[in-house]
């Protein structure tokens, strides 16, 4: 019955989330693979320019490349702060929260570059210092949204746990992880989008990410360049965060289905 009532109301809504992904992800693909082919369009935008498309590297190659440095750094800083977040809620690791909660927030409070120029004499220039920065960068926003996950289960619903006979255990992977889920996944799309946007300034000690086409136009005065590159890295956002929506829908909907098949 909740499921006839809730879905007519966020039909329209999810319709205009699928299509916006759609979109955003056929203009991006469109753009990757068709960049070589649309020199009269920006040699007609910018007519100043002798090289208007960007053609030192295939832009589709640059697009997985940052896609894959965000999905490997990415899924680093989830396991560490999930992790972190699930140790605070025994007793001895509940001592610790505070620690891991200033040890997090001093590791969002360094900007990236700086943690790249730390980094680089350390290991050298390549995908390794990005693939730090970034994974440090991450771990903020799920740490945050993991605890206070875990937070929002309402009292009564542990002590309804305990008095069934549940173990700390059973609590923590059949109640609490369940109920956090959402937020847990809230913080999961704030960190990977924010990561598509900071890796692409990876490409300043060596890393080949969609940040590239952006550098060498301003290093060489070439908007094109620079317009390019940033229309690559927002379309991918925009495409990370409507797929992070449409799959918390799909989560919900499973949710509710869930409840009502016990009913």
């Amino acid at each position: 019955m909740s499921e006839l009532l809730a879905y007519p109301a966020q039909a329209p809504r999810r319709g205009a989330k699928r299509l916006g992904l759609s979109l955003s992800l056929g203009a991006l693909l469109l753009l990757a693979y068709g960049l070589p082919y649309s020199q009269p369009l920006f040699a007609a935008l910018f007519p100043d320019l002798a090289r208007p498309v960007y053609l030192q590297e295939p832009m589709s190659v640059l697009m997985w490349q940052h896609i894959g440095l965000v999905l490997v750094s990415s899924s680093i800083a989830v396991i560490i702060a999930t992790v972190a977040a699930l140790a605070t809620t025994s007793k001895t690791g509940l001592a610790f929260k505070p620690a891991m909660e200033m040890l997090a927030g001093m590791g969002q409070t360094f900007p990236p570059v700086a943690v790249l120029a730390v980094a680089v004499p350390a290991v050298g220039f390549g995908e390794l210092p990005a693939l730090i920065a970034l994974s440090i960068f991450g771990v903020l926003p799920v740490l945050q949204a993991t605890m206070a996950g875990l937070a929002s289960v309402p009292p009564s619903v542990l002590d309804s746990a305990r008095a069934m006979g549940m173990t700390p255990r059973q609590i923590l992977t059949e109640v609490q992880m369940p109920l956090a889920l959402p937020l847990w996944l809230a913080g999961v799309r704030t960190s990977v989008v924010v990561n598509i946007g900071t890796a692409a300034i990876a490409s300043t000690v060596g890393a080949k990410t969609l940040g590239l086409p952006i550098i060498i136009g301003l290093s060489g005065f070439n908007t094109a360049y620079v317009l390019q590159g940033a229309m690559m890295v927002g379309l991918l956002a925009i495409a990370a965060d409507l797929a992070f929506d449409e799959l918390a829908l799909a989560l919900h909907g499973s949710a509710n289905s869930g409840v009502d098949n016990q009913a």
